[in-house]
């Protein structure tokens, strides 16, 4: 730039000398921003987070799009294909009878337990999933049997949340029989049910062949008899 007289000094360029919006993203040369050149004050909560809530957003790069998206904590784990759910529930008294076990029946609180996701619910003995899917259903059972014959515990699921069938059942047959003193022997039992639906699809348990002296055990503070619900992935 042509000039009359002495050349001005240099003086260094400031940020009011720059017009609002002159400057766009085409000026910038790719991948020339580092994180020095990024205020740290720019980003909220710097320090580690040692949880994250289930609705809590998380940044994901879509490739196909060249992109950045955000996603919901538990979209983003269930995509992963990682467990989401485990329950573990107990008989918490002995039983004696004959029939459905409807009462008696608690979640494990005790002994470093911890529940994953949401969890089962149940109202007098029936088992309600918490969401669709493929899930492990478990059944350990501790049995006196003091006759001849095969005493036993079920797992019974239904569809259509009326007409429920055996899918497993635990046997304990005593070769002893006769005796009051026979020991105690436990068993288990294991079904994949594949809950398309959580208002059809339900489980419960019951007892089949108790005789005079059979007993389904139960402690409420050891699981002696419990059912374990694993959600293995998506239906």
């Amino acid at each position: 730039m042509p000039f009359i007289g002495n050349k001005p000094s240099a003086v260094p360029l400031t940020s009011a000398d720059i017009a609002d919006g002159i400057i766009t993203s085409a000026k910038i040369t790719d991948a020339t921003i580092t994180n020095s050149d990024v205020a740290s004050s720019i980003i909220t909560g710097q320090t580690a987070e040692t949880s994250i809530a289930g609705g809590d957003s998380v940044l994901i790069y879509d490739d196909s799009a060249s992109a950045l998206r955000k996603m919901t904590r538990t979209n983003f784990v269930s995509g992963l294909g990682g467990l989401t759910e485990a329950d573990q529930w107990r008989l918490t008294t002995d039983f004696t009878s004959d029939a459905e076990i409807t009462s008696n029946l608690e979640r494990v609180d005790t002994y470093g337990f911890g529940l994953l996701g949401t969890g089962m619910t149940q109202s007098s003995g029936v088992f309600t999933f918490p969401s669709t899917g493929y899930w492990l259903v478990m059944a350990q059972a501790t049995i006196l049997s003091n006759q001849y014959g095969n005493t036993l515990l079920g797992i019974l699921v239904t569809t259509n949340n009326s007409t429920y069938n055996y899918s497993n059942q635990i046997r304990q047959g005593n070769a002893h029989y006769g005796y009051a003193t026979e020991p105690n022997a436990t068993g288990a039992g294991f079904s994949i049910v594949d809950v398309t639906d959580i208002a059809n699809v339900k489980v419960k348990f019951r007892t089949a062949a108790f005789g005079t002296g059979s007993i389904l055990r139960g402690d409420t503070d050891t699981s002696v008899t419990s059912f374990i619900f694993i959600k293995l992935g998506e239906t």
